[in-house]
């Protein structure tokens, strides 16, 4: 069966913007004072939501300092682009996307980034007019593994979850497609082992995008 839409996470599945994510880490934890992470320590924490990776990585699980980590990180994130400047695509990515959306198929993208973010990457690689929806971090209430993002973009795509396909690297991802009932695909480009991926209901779990199957 050929899916009608096909949502993608970004960070690990897409693309990686692991030394933007890195140095607003950094700079964040430091200005609060805390010491500076790993790098290991940080890359973890990616695809979890601002506030998450803050008590992940401190140990500091008060509400408030999260959202002080959040926002102290977007001063860096954000300055002059700095997000988009860091990130870059694998190599399957734009290759993927365009063979996706030639067949027909619906394409969004259901991040944890904020969506202004996501467009400027996009926009960055020139494939903003593939996909049809960006749901990213301020747009619903919960971030993931709550399935409101998912239900949010097939909402707007007019299409049911048993006719899409979620693809991710995180057990974020894969609690999020569970819970929305969405048909999951996991990719180990990140830093989550097949091993953790398939304790989640999945279609497959692939090494990199090169292996997507076109039927579902």
């Amino acid at each position: 069966m050929k899916p009608k839409a096909v949502l993608f996470d970004f960070d690990y599945t897409l693309g990686d913007s692991t030394p933007g994510i890195y140095d607003s880490a950094c700079y964040a934890l430091n200005k609060m004072g805390h010491p500076t992470p790993t790098l290991e320590e940080v890359r973890v924490t990616i695809g979890m939501s601002l506030p998450k990776s803050y008590a992940y990585l401190t140990g500091d699980a008060d509400p408030q300092r999260g959202e002080t980590y959040m926002w102290t990180f977007r001063e860096k994130a954000e300055n002059d682009g700095f997000m988009m400047d860091s990130t870059t695509l694998y190599p399957h990515s734009a290759a993927l996307l365009h063979r996706l959306h030639e067949m027909g198929i619906k394409l969004g993208i259901v991040s944890t980034k904020r969506r202004v973010t996501l467009v400027e990457i996009f926009t960055k690689f020139n494939l903003m007019d593939v996909l049809s929806i960006l749901v990213g971090h301020g747009d619903v209430p919960e971030p993931k593994p709550h399935p409101g993002a998912l239900q949010l973009a097939l909402s707007k795509l007019g299409v049911a979850p048993e006719d899409a396909v979620y693809v991710g690297d995180n057990i974020v991802d894969a609690m999020a497609a569970q819970a929305a009932n969405i048909p999951f695909i996991g990719v180990t480009t990140g830093t989550t082992a097949k091993e953790e991926l398939s304790r989640y209901p999945h279609l497959c779990i692939l090494n990199n995008l090169s292996e997507f199957p076109f039927e579902v």
